[in-house]
C-alpha cells in the first residue's frame, strides 16, 4: 500500500502499479464512509434542537459549512468547486434525513 495516513496528515508516495491505486481509493473509500456515518449521527442529534423546517434547513449554515470546505480544499491540492459539489450533494441528503428526525420529534 503506498498510503499512510497519519492524523490529520497525510504522506503518499507514488504507487507502483493499478492495483496499488486501487487497493488505497478502496482505504480511503472505507474511511469516507465511516465519517459520513459518524456525521450522520450528529446530524440527527441536531434535529433534536431544532424548532421548526427552517431551522432544519438553516441556509445560513449551509453557506458558512460550503465557504469553510472551499477553504479547506484550497490548502488540501483540491479544485474547491470538487469539494463544494459533494458538499452540497451530502448536506442535501443530510437535510433530507434530518426532516425525517425532526418530523419523528414533533
Amino acid at each position: 500500500m503506498c498510503l499512510y495516513l497519519h492524523e490529520k496528515e497525510i504522506i503518499m508516495t507514488e504507487c507502483t502499479s493499478i492495483g496499488e491505486v486501487r487497493e488505497n481509493i478502496d482505504s480511503i473509500d472505507r474511511e469516507i464512509v465511516r465519517l459520513i456515518s459518524e456525521r450522520s449521527r450528529y446530524v440527527k442529534q441536531a434535529a433534536r434542537f431544532k424548532k421548526n423546517t427552517d431551522d432544519v434547513r438553516a441556509p445560513k449554515r449551509v453557506e458558512e459549512v460550503i465557504v469553510k470546505v472551499r477553504t479547506l480544499a484550497t490548502g488540501r491540492e483540491i479544485d474547491p468547486d470538487i469539494v463544494e459539489k459533494v458538499y452540497r450533494t451530502m448536506i442535501a441528503c443530510f437535510i433530507e434525513c434530518e426532516m425525517n428526525e425532526h418530523d419523528k420529534a414533533q
